[in-house]
């Protein structure tokens, strides 16, 4: 059968002046993410993670090539047909959560799903059930973000990137402010709704959170130098894994 890929670079690039002098992050990059995947990025500090991670996004643009989100071509997009692509067919979780602060639980996710889905009671509906999914109680979706713990808000913060279906969710760090229970309930979380079809892109410097995936990217000098595929039994993942990082040098 042939490949869905939902994600396609072609020799893309990224370069940032910086003191006079072109700083380049990202070198002639050509991937492709499969549909339902989930691939991590991982690199040394500099590597151009991040900058790879919005530039398939659409929150950054390349310098050179192009990038293929979903059957759309969103180099060449304006700002406006940009932000509008971002909210109808991507996801985004950060390290920092972004909830808005006027606005409860429930409402974070309903500004959200009325943008890209008319029916009020319909989107409420899909509200709670991705509420239920990442297992916050019907009583605090009255909350305001201020009154969650972090892990909660991160939940949330899930629920809120998977309202309007997304082709891909994009995950920059998702588990770095949190503990380790509160990270492994992220991670579980992200791991399930995986399991169910979303295909994912995350930045991660955690061995642990990586291993969760089923394809590592290691990025060196804004090139992709090597790839490991995943499978089996998470201690079995973390274990080769861990071998991989070590020829890398990790």
């Amino acid at each position: 059968m042939p490949v869905d890929v939902v994600i396609r670079t072609e020799r893309l690039s990224r370069t940032f002046s910086h003191g006079g002098s072109q700083q380049h992050v990202l070198r002639n990059l050509d991937l492709e993410v499969e549909r339902g995947s989930f691939t991590v990025i991982m690199g040394p500090s500099g590597a151009g993670k991040s900058t790879l991670l919005y530039a398939l996004s659409g929150l950054d643009r390349p310098s050179l090539g192009r990038v293929e989100v979903d059957g759309v071509d969103i180099s060449g997009l304006d700002e406006d047909a940009l932000a509008r692509f971002r909210r109808d067919h991507c996801g985004f979780v950060f390290q920092q959560v972004h909830l808005l602060d006027q606005l409860s639980v429930i409402d974070n996710l309903m500004v959200i799903g009325l943008l890209v889905e008319r029916g009020r009671a319909r989107v409420r509906e899909r509200c709670d059930r991705l509420l239920d999914l990442v297992g916050l109680p019907e009583a605090d979706r009255g909350k305001y973000p201020a009154m969650l713990s972090g892990g909660e808000a991160q939940r949330v913060g899930i629920a809120r990137a998977l309202v309007g279906r997304p082709a891909a969710v994009f995950a920059d760090e998702p588990t770095g402010q949190l503990n380790s229970e509160h990270s492994t309930a992220v991670l579980d979380l992200l791991s399930e709704v995986h399991e169910d079809g979303q295909t994912i892109v995350m930045v991660t410097h955690d061995v642990h959170s990586a291993a969760r995936a089923d394809r590592v990217l290691y990025l060196r000098d804004g090139r992709i130098s090597e790839e490991c595929a995943l499978a089996g039994a998470a201690d079995r993942r973390t274990e080769e894994l861990t071998a991989f990082l070590a020829e890398m040098g990790w």
